[in-house]
């Protein structure tokens, strides 16, 4: 039986987990909180991160190990893989937590972004200003996630307080985009080089959380799924990837800008679960244990609802074999994403008229 370690034990770990076992895969998770969601699913080991002995004891009970979150400590990352082989590839973690090497990797492997300027110093600010000017987004390099560690800018001239409220660390200038919507692809890619991927994502956002992903996006048409398809390749042949990989993108016309990549598995692909042939957890366990990768072909079209701050009720959701229920087991808490609800069906209107009824009931 193959053994597979995941740094983090939130929902994520839990999903992966539970896609394990048909696989014949056992999972055990680190995880610093006491009955993490993935607990419910494997083994956890509660310990900081940064652990050592924590750390051997993961690597010692894996064959492989990977990652639910993004800002899993570099430092984790390298002593695990002196010990067992890390996948996706700890190179990936430290340009995904770091917006100026995404930038410029997006960059590289010509996927267009927005015009964005770095900010370190007071200096880079003044000319990032007059580079970028406004309507604009100050970002942290790094640790910004679900809406964190941003400032919107209107006037040039407020950009000195958002740093400062930013606490003046490394950021970012980044022109603002007026996108016509947030899409997402999903790729796996094997250790032998094969890859996949899912159907092009259209995804919906509220305070920078999403609460709405449609599988397909609507009107996507084949040309924009293969150029969402060869950015995404450019960007796994180039850190010699492995595993499920996300890449958030904006659409703008017929073209695509790169705003952020997940070197994991992602909320945008949970639909998948019900929604296509292989689900994007079984994928990632697929490639990092060296197995085929599975289909990823839809079984439909699809919407999942991401539950945030608190659980309907079970009366205020639609009954039915086609609306699936996916509950963390976390604490409410508002901002927290609690659970998600899928909705698979063979059309479209259909799917969209109960995803309006889960929509009215739920903090979405």
């Amino acid at each position: 039986m193959t053994r597979v370690g995941i740094v983090g034990g939130g929902q994520l770990g839990m999903m992966l987990a539970e896609a394990a076992g048909p696989l014949g895969i056992e999972c055990v998770a680190l995880d610093p909180g006491p009955g993490a969601p993935a607990s419910r699913a494997c083994h956890q080991i509660v310990a900081a991160y940064d652990d050592a002995g924590a750390l051997d004891e993961l690597a010692a009970a894996s064959d492989v190990c990977t990652y639910e979150f993004e800002n899993v400590p570099l430092g984790a990352a390298a002593f695990l893989a002196e010990r067992r082989p890390v996948l996706p590839p700890p190179k990936a973690l430290e340009i995904a937590q770091d917006r100026l090497l995404e930038k410029t990797m997006f960059d590289d492997v010509g996927l267009r972004v927005a015009p964005w300027a770095p900010v370190g110093s007071k200096e880079e600010l003044e000319e990032a200003r007059e580079a970028i000017g406004a309507p604009s987004v100050l970002k942290t390099r790094r640790l910004g996630y679900d809406g964190k560690g941003q400032e919107t800018i209107t006037d040039v001239d407020d950009a000195p307080d958002a740093w400062r409220r930013l606490g003046e660390v490394p950021s970012i200038l980044e022109s603002f985009v007026g996108f016509d919507r947030e899409l997402s692809i999903l790729g796996v890619r094997a250790l032998d080089g094969a890859t996949a991927f899912y159907p092009l994502v259209e995804n919906r956002h509220r305070e920078g959380i999403l609460r709405v992903s449609i599988a397909p996006g609507p009107d996507v048409t084949p040309e924009l799924q293969a150029a969402a398809e060869a950015h995404a390749t450019a960007v796994m042949d180039r850190l010699g990837y492995v595993g499920v990989l996300a890449i958030e993108l904006f659409q703008v016309g017929e073209t695509l800008l790169g705003n952020e990549m997940a070197p994991r598995v992602h909320n945008s692909g949970h639909w998948t679960i019900e929604g296509a042939a292989t689900s994007q957890f079984e994928n990632h366990l697929r490639a990092i244990c060296g197995l085929e990768l599975g289909p990823t072909t839809r079984t439909g079209y699809s919407a999942m609802v991401n539950l945030i701050g608190r659980m309907p009720g079970r009366d205020a959701i639609p009954a039915g074999p086609a609306v699936h229920v996916h509950a963390y087991g976390k604490h409410e808490r508002p901002g927290r994403k609690l659970g998600h609800i899928t909705v698979v069906g063979d059309d479209r209107d259909t799917v969209f008229q109960v995803l309006q009824v889960i929509t009215r009931t739920s903090d979405t």
